[in-house]
């Protein structure tokens, strides 16, 4: 359960930082240690039209109905880069751990089948 909303750069400095990534390019990397199933921080920018660098796609459901939104990242969770055994997940819009994560790990989450069949 989240404690208390993060999607502010300012907000989320005491939790992570973008630095050079082994993976690819910038990756986000915890500034301290994160526990399993704590709440991260949530992605924050305008809705998306289209597919592009730092575009986040999350189904939104509203009732039997579901639907892709996009969301352009504007936050430091921009720098989040894919990898198979990740170590964090959305849930809408909000990231958290689904592994303790060490202080300067990169944190990483899984793009979705679509993604990885590209590679």
């Amino acid at each position: 359960m989240k404690q208390g909303l993060r999607h502010s750069n300012r907000a989320l400095r005491e939790w992570v930082y973008a630095a050079d990534s082994p993976l690819h390019g910038t990756g986000l990397f915890a500034r301290r240690p994160i526990s399993a199933g704590e709440y991260i921080g949530t992605y924050h920018g305008p809705r998306a039209s289209r597919n592009g660098m730092y575009v986040l796609w999350v189904c939104e459901q509203e009732g039997e109905r579901e639907e892709w939104v996009g969301c352009s990242g504007r936050n430091l969770l921009r720098y989040l880069n894919h990898a198979l055994e990740c170590n964090a997940e959305f849930d809408g819009l909000d990231l958290y751990a689904i592994t303790d994560i060490a202080e300067d790990e990169e944190i990483t989450f899984y793009y979705g089948d679509e993604f990885h069949e590209q590679l």
